[in-house]
């Protein structure tokens, strides 16, 4: 997965995660997000690229 699909997915993620309809899923779409935040990190140092994500 390339990061613009890393980058797409972690704010589909968010998106799933603010208009959950339970807490549970609210939980679960803000877990994906965060595990796409860590491959994100991953593959941004790999190809040496500056900055880090920020959580809003």
């Amino acid at each position: 997965m390339d990061l613009n699909d890393l980058l797409h997915r972690h704010q589909v993620s968010l998106m799933r995660a603010a208009h959950a309809t339970s807490v549970e899923a609210a939980h679960a779409h803000g877990g994906m997000a965060r595990g796409y935040e860590r491959r994100i990190a991953a593959l941004r140092d790999l190809l040496g690229a500056s900055g880090r994500m920020v959580a809003a």
